[in-house]
């Protein structure tokens, strides 16, 4: 019995080892990868073979898994510029929503309730009553949503066009639950903000 192979063959079977490997992926990046990879080869098979099915089904999740690529190894980029000591890239950058800011954009006033905190990732924010810019790997947001009464105590405008990462307070809290440490973090965060504006009102009422 002989027994020969074609491009379309050979193609499907390549494709069949990539999807059979994805499954195997803990990692997300090696996983959408190997999809990635399948989904080519399947394409592929289905126009060697005149396998139409093929061509439309994987041709639709051929973008699925490019965007999904593009979003992981966007995140790994911004867990990267995370500083070791802060667990924004553990704890909470995998669960804050991304967008993205123009320029002259009202993020939040004073007086608002304070209901999210902010994560700058490109770009720069600006706190408008101390003209106090916030630029990217730094938080925004946190003084106002531990306050006693939950409001904010600064305006905050987008200086320039950008992206940010956002998350609810409800959100938090939960995390808090699950990483106790959080709740340290964010107590020496605000301290040392606090702190730091003493300081300036102080080096202000000198010059005065």
């Amino acid at each position: 019995m002989n027994f020969t192979l074609d491009v379309g063959t050979v193609l499907a079977a390549i494709a069949m080892v990539f999807t059979f490997s994805s499954f195997l992926m803990k990692r997300m990046l090696p996983l959408r990868v190997l999809a990635l990879a399948s989904n080519v080869c399947f394409i592929g098979y289905g126009l060697a073979a005149g396998v139409l099915p093929s061509i439309i089904i994987n041709a639709v999740l051929l973008p699925v898994n490019a965007k999904r690529l593009w979003d992981i190894k966007k995140m790994s980029k911004e867990i990267t510029r995370a500083t070791e000591v802060s667990p924004v890239s553990e704890w909470l950058l995998p669960h804050m929503h991304r967008r993205k800011f123009k320029q002259g954009e009202v993020l939040f006033r004073k007086g608002e309730i304070a209901d999210k905190v902010i994560y700058v990732a490109a770009g720069e924010l600006r706190l408008v009553e101390i003209d106090q810019r916030i630029g990217p790997g730094e938080l925004a947001g946190e003084i106002g949503l531990f306050s006693p009464d939950k409001t904010r105590t600064q305006t905050l405008v987008c200086a320039t066009d950008g992206e940010l990462y956002e998350m609810t307070d409800e959100m938090i809290f939960q995390l808090y639950y699950q990483h106790p440490k959080l709740g340290f973090y964010f107590m020496r965060l605000v301290a040392g903000r606090l702190l730091r504006d003493v300081r300036r009102h102080e080096a202000g009422m000198a010059t005065a």
